[in-house]
Order: structure tokens, then C-alpha cells, then sequence
């Protein structure tokens, strides 16, 4: 029977039968809704379905994030079977009577020890074999070889087309492939400038590489082409009626030649022109012309082709170019919005200070210069992850003492768990060897990850992070751990966490900060871990790969030294 299976969020596995259900099956947060879903993305009253006939049609109901069918947006659309439909963070399938949406995911893979798996190979074939690219000597029939001859280039265009997002490379592909089949002497594809309508040659090529002399190409059949969307093929362009009255053919003096536009989805995109250099008569005279209407039928396929792949890389670069706004859009707005929350803080902290001046009150004065400092070391941390994101950089590896720089962290935010009543436990390890790393880089990780353990313990009972530090010799790693008994963070939350502008705190909170600090561990080569359990609170735990220094390095021995030569045993 009709049916809603969901195969993605909180409620997987769940089905909804549509089979009994009076008026509209309605889709939403609330409780009230026939489906209802836990998804914080979705809204209360978000979507619904309707039978309409035999068939079920799905609406939105103006929620905030869209009803998306088969990953496209919708206001109102008829369901058939398989469709996707995603609501929030939730993936429903539908299925019509007789199919079962489980069975979808119910595909095993045999492993090759399970004696069950009783398959034997008993022919293989590579690509190079397949039919697309047999060659006629395959077949003694003609017309079935020069099929297959047409079959192998368009294949081989396909894949040509389907392996560059480059134009320049694509459109050098595409010539070189009519090269080896049009016995051209030159060649060119032209596109169509977006602005001006004009031609731009983009690609050239000639069968001898020293001829690259000026190409003249005749306005007259460019203009035929792109006007009738109609491929052209001349063996005497001069003695056509169709370009009768064209200056431009007698003064290029054009004898062979093909044209062909270059027609999309959506409008002619350019053109592609091959000719020859040889006479007319002199190919007459050597039996026959190189040019043929097999010839202009492939190439207005090769031309349908190319100017598919061209559209489909102008669209992509097209939406990478507006993803890239959208970001630096977002990331402006959101980097603001946290200056000038800062700023209101530092205007706040200064109007206390000027009020404890004029009234000679150390008491204003020093709360108003404590929100001024607070403000300054945030726009500081501000700064320096906006530094550290934005650069690529090799770390900078120098033998350093790890328990020594975690000692400064703690130093650096002791006033800051004071003023949040909470306590540090840290206790410097005595077997920590001196290691190798970025100090600057590793500083600025594990202080964002300690100053975020801070704001989360803000206001709990018995406020504690604690910090500890390690070697693992049979990992090779070194790692740093720091846990806090906040609240706990979420598991959908969770999984967000380093995400760039993602943040728990609210408008407190500039989503920078554990970004970075997997950015620097992972140019370390190493990364950043987070678990976390609600009510009980959150650890993270930093890697990176152990390295000693040489002296040190040369010096490790699981077992006791060699006494030198000569001494007593």
C-alpha cells in the first residue's frame, strides 16, 4: 500500500501508511501532525499530502526551509514511486502499493570467505574492447563499420567532455578528436562572448605544427551557421548559392570546409570550422574531396556535445563563483555581527571608566577597565583565529616543553575561570619528554579548546576542566585532553562542532575557534576528537604525531645502556 518509509534522521526506520487516511496527511514538529517529526529543522506545520485521484500530491505549507523532492525545491508536486522527499534533516522515501521501501537497502554484499558466494568469472572485457570503440576491420559489412566508426567518436567524445572542468582543455580535446577523423588542414572553435554576442576563437589546431599562419575564416558562413542553427559543409564555397552575395568567401578564398554550431540545452553556445588548405582542383585531380555528409552529421553531434560540456563547465564555475560570494557574504556578516558586539562592550567598559574619574570611584573605574580588557582579549582571540584560518601554512616544528606551554595556558585563563567560579585541574606530567611541534600553532589549539570548556562549565555547580597530557609510544602520538562537566553537548550537535561559524553559545560564541584548532592539528597531521554525554559534560582530545628531538630521539632504548668499551660488566 502507498506508504512513507524514512531512511535518514531521528526517526529512521519509521513508515507512515497513506491508505485510510481522511483529507491531508500532514507533516510537521507538532504533535498534532499524522507524521510528525523530530527534526528541529522542520516546522511545526511544515508540508502535507493530498490524494488527488489515484495519486498522492505533496505541498508545502510556507515553512521556513522548503519541501525539497528528489533534492529540488517544490510549492506543490504529484509523488511517484521512489521519489525522495526532504523535510529539515529528514529523508523520506514513498512507495506506491506493492513495493516496499526496506527491500531498497536490503542488498547484501557476499564477502569472498562466505562459502555461499559460489560465483566464477568467466569472461572479462576491458574498455578498450567494448563495442563503442571496435574499429571497422571488426566487420565485413560497410555500413555497419562506418556505424561503428561514428560510435567509437562519439564515445570517445563523450569521455573527453566528461573528464575536465577546464574549457581550455576541453575544447583542445574536442579538436584533436575531429583531427583524427576529418582529414582537416586546420581547425578553430570559436564561442560566443556572453556580453557582446562576438566570436572568440578559444582553441586552434593545424595538422602540420609549423603552418600556424593567419586563418581566415569567411564571415558569410559563420553568420549562415549561427543564424539557421544548421551544420554546413562547401567543397566550393564560392560556387554556393547559399552564400551567394558573401564578400568574405572570395576573399578567403574558401574551397572545403564544415561548420557546425555549437547548440546547448538552451542556446547556440560557438562554433566549430575545419578546412582545407589544399585546391579544390588538386583534390579533384587525387580522386575525390576529404569532406563528406558523414563527416558534417558527426561533427554536428561533436559540436551537440561540446556545447553541452561548456555550458555544464560555465554552470559549475558559475556556482562555485556564487558559493564563494555567499561565504565571504555569510562570513562578513557574521564576523560584524561579533565586532560590534565587542564594541558595545568596550563603549560600556569605557563610559564605567570615564563615570569612576570624574567621581574619583576605583570601584567603577576598575569594573568598567575589567570589560574593557575582557572585550580587548576577545577581539584578540577574534584576530588571531581569523589569522589562523584564512592561511595556509607549514608548522613550524621546534623542540619544545608541552607540560611548559600548557602551564602558560593555564596562567593565561586563570583569570577567566575565577570570574566563572570554576576550577582547573592540571597537574603537569614528569615523564613528558621535550617533543617537536609548533609552539605558537599548538598554543593557539589548546587555548580555544580550554576557553570553550570554560564558557561551557559557566554557571554549573561545581565548575571543573581538566587537562592532561601524554605520550602514546605505541600510537606515536602525543595528545592532550581536556574535559569539562558542563551540560553536554547534543549528538546532532555534536557533529557540527567544527563547522565553520557553527557555535553553541549563541551570539557569545564566533563558531571560529575549534575550526581552527583542527586546522592546526591537522596541518600537524594529526586531529581533534569530541565526545560528550548531556548532563555530565564534553571531552576533547588533541593529537598529533610524536616526535622527539634528534639528541632525544637517538637516545631512546627500551632497554638499559651499553656500557662503553672496556668498563666492567
Amino acid at each position: 500500500m502507498p506508504s512513507l518509509f524514512v531512511i535518514q534522521g531521528r526517526s529512521r526506520g519509521t513508515r507512515f501508511e497513506l491508505n485510510g487516511t481522511q483529507g491531508a496527511v500532514s507533516i510537521g514538529r507538532e504533535a498534532g501532525n499524522f507524521i510528525q517529526l523530530d527534526d528541529n529543522e522542520v516546522s511545526r506545520r511544515h508540508a502535507e499530502i493530498r490524494r488527488v485521484g489515484d495519486a498522492f500530491v505533496i505541498g508545502d505549507l510556507k515553512s521556513s526551509n522548503g519541501t525539497h523532492l528528489n533534492d529540488a525545491r517544490i510549492e506543490r508536486a504529484e509523488l511517484s514511486s521512489g521519489d525522495r522527499i526532504r523535510i529539515g534533516r529528514t529523508v523520506l522515501v514513498y512507495a506506491k502499493d506493492g513495493e516496499d521501501p526496506a527491500s531498497f537497502a536490503a542488498v547484501d554484499i557476499v564477502p569472498t570467505t562466505n562459502t555461499a558466494d559460489g560465483s566464477r568469472i568467466v569472461r572479462t572485457m576491458r574498455e578498450d574492447d567494448s563495442i563503442a570503440l571496435a574499429t571497422p576491420e571488426d566487420s565485413h559489412n560497410r555500413w555497419l563499420a562506418r556505424a561503428r566508426s561514428n560510435l567509437q567518436v562519439m564515445y570517445r567524445t563523450s569521455l573527453a567532455v566528461s573528464h575536465t572542468l577546464d574549457i581550455d582543455e576541453l575544447l583542445g580535446r574536442i579538436l584533436q578528436l575531429v583531427f583524427e577523423w576529418v582529414e582537416a588542414d586546420r581547425g578553430c572553435i570559436m564561442l560566443l562572448d556572453p556580453a557582446t554576442r562576438e566570436l572568440r576563437t578559444k582553441a586552434r589546431r593545424d595538422r602540420k605544427a609549423g603552418d600556424a599562419a593567419t586563418m581566415q575564416i569567411s564571415r558569410t558562413i559563420l553568420d549562415y551557421v549561427l543564424e539557421r542553427h544548421e551544420g554546413v559543409l562547401t567543397s566550393d564555397a564560392q560556387e554556393d548559392d547559399r552564400f551567394s552575395g558573401g564578400n568574405s568567401v572570395v576573399r578567403t578564398g574558401v574551397r572545403e570546409a564544415i561548420c557546425v554550431p555549437m547548440r546547448g540545452r538552451y542556446d547556440t553556445v560557438g562554433v566549430i570550422y575545419v578546412d582545407t588548405t589544399v585546391p579544390l582542383i588538386q583534390a579533384v585531380e587525387d580522386g575525390q574531396g576529404r569532406f563528406n555528409d558523414d563527416h558534417l552529421k558527426l561533427m554536428i553531434a561533436i559540436g551537440h556535445q561540446a556545447a553541452l560540456a561548456v555550458e555544464d563547465t560555465t554552470y559549475y564555475s558559475a556556482m562555485v563563483q556564487s558559493e564563494r560570494l555567499a561565504a565571504t557574504g555569510q562570513a562578513i556578516a557574521t564576523l560584524s555581527h561579533h565586532i560590534k558586539n565587542i564594541l558595545q562592550g568596550i563603549r560600556g567598559g569605557s563610559y564605567l571608566v570615564e563615570m569612576g574619574l570624574e567621581n574619583d570611584d576605583l570601584g567603577v573605574l576598575q569594573k568598567g577597565w575589567d570589560i574593557v580588557r575582557r572585550n580587548q582579549d576577545k577581539i584578540s582571540s577574534l584576530v588571531m583565529d581569523m589569522l589562523s584560518f584564512s592561511k595556509e601554512r607549514e608548522p613550524d616544528p621546534a623542540p619544545g616543553d608541552l607540560a611548559a606551554l600548557i602551564d602558560d595556558i593555564v596562567e593565561t585563563v586563570a583569570q577567566r575561570a575565577a570570574e566563572s567560579e570554576a576550577v582547573i585541574h592540571w597537574r603537569p606530567p614528569t615523564d613528558l619528554p621535550p617533543l617537536l611541534f609548533d609552539p605558537a600553532g599548538i598554543s593557539r589549539a589548546v587555548l580555544n579548546v580550554v576557553t570553550n570548556a570554560l564558557d561551557a562549565v559557566e554557571g554549573r555547580p561545581h565548575a571543573a576542566v581538566t587537562i592532561t597530557a601524554a605520550i602514546d609510544r605505541e600510537a606515536s602520538v602525543a595528545r592532550i585532553t581536556v574535559a569539562d562537566n558542563g551540560a553536554g553537548i547534543p549528538p546532532e550537535t555534536l557533529a557540527e562542532m567544527f563547522t565553520l561559524f557553527v557555535s553553541t553559545k549563541g551570539s557569545g560564541g564566533t563558531g571560529l575557534g575549534l575550526t581552527v584548532s583542527r586546522k592546526i592539528l591537522r596541518e600537524h597531521g594529526g586531529d581533534i576528537h569530541a565526545s560528550s554525554r548531556l548532563g555530565e559534560g564534553s571531552t576533547f582530545i588533541l593529537e598529533f604525531p610524536l616526535r622527539l628531538p634528534a639528541a632525544d630521539a637517538g637516545t631512546e632504548s627500551d632497554g638499559p645502556p651499553t656500557p662503553p668499551p672496556g668498563s666492567a660488566p
